[in-house]
Parts: C-alpha cells; sequence; structure tokens
C-alpha cells in the first residue's frame, strides 16, 4: 500500500503493547505472552475472513503490529460463520472451544474498540452470521 507522506496518517487509538495489555486484563491472562499468543491467533483469522474497504479501514485503526498480522493473511473464498471460525481457531491452537470463544471475544471486544462502531457495522454486514456476538454485539436478525 502507498501512502502520500505529505498527508497526515491517522495514528491508531492505542499501541500495540496498550492492546495487549487490554486484552490480557479483560481475558484474565497470566502473561503478556499468552495474550499476545490469542491476538495473533484471532487476527490472523479476522484476517482471512475481511475483504475490501472493511479490511483497509480496519488495518488503519489497528496498531502497526496488529495491523499486520490482519493483513498478512489471504482472505479465504469461502468465509465462515462465528461458530465454524471459533471452530477453526480451535483446531489450528489445538486448544478447546470454550477456551477459544473466550479468546475470540476477548480480542474481537479490543478490536471493536479500536474500530469503532459505525466501521464495526460495515465489518458486521459483510461477515457471515454468528460474527456480532464474538464482537460483544448481539445478533440481529430480520423477520421473515
Amino acid at each position: 500500500m502507498f501512502t502520500d507522506p505529505r498527508v497526515a496518517q491517522p495514528m491508531p487509538a492505542m499501541s500495540y503493547e496498550q492492546m495487549l495489555e487490554k486484552v490480557r486484563y479483560e481475558g484474565a491472562y497470566s502473561t503478556r505472552e499468552r495474550a499476545e499468543e490469542v491476538v495473533r491467533l484471532v487476527l490472523a483469522g479476522l484476517g482471512r475472513q475481511l475483504t475490501g474497504e472493511e479490511r483497509v479501514e480496519l488495518a488503519a485503526r489497528l496498531p502497526l503490529e496488529a495491523a499486520r498480522i490482519l493483513t498478512a493473511q489471504i482472505p479465504d473464498t469461502q468465509p465462515l460463520t462465528g461458530w465454524a471460525f471459533v471452530k477453526d481457531l480451535a483446531a489450528r491452537s489445538g486448544t478447546s472451544q470454550a477456551t477459544t470463544r473466550w479468546d475470540t471475544g476477548t480480542v474481537l471486544a479490543a478490536v471493536a474498540t479500536l474500530a469503532g462502531p459505525d466501521l464495526l457495522t460495515r465489518i458486521l454486514h459483510q461477515l457471515p452470521t454468528g460474527f456480532a456476538l464474538l464482537f460483544g454485539r448481539a445478533e440481529l436478525t430480520q423477520a421473515a
């Protein structure tokens, strides 16, 4: 991605270290290293799900290290539902689905804060069902 150095780029609302501390505190992880493991796992998984403008805008709002993890992934051709996303991350990490659900919710809550409500709404419209709950939002469905 090329940027014009004369145009001021928005600074993320928090540093990567602050993001890790937020995840560590909210997720009740005993070490910073464990928090970083789950941040890397979940952001890589999210990077495989997001495409388009939402992916670019989210990366711009994340700390640089987090943005690199997100954008290093090639988006999957078949998007996963929220539950399938958790199962996929559990299989990749070798942890239980319950633990992975906790990890995912903790990281995505921090991502939601950085994204802001408008971008998060657009992200949720792009993703399949089940992701709203992972981001800490109610899953709204339209009546038939």
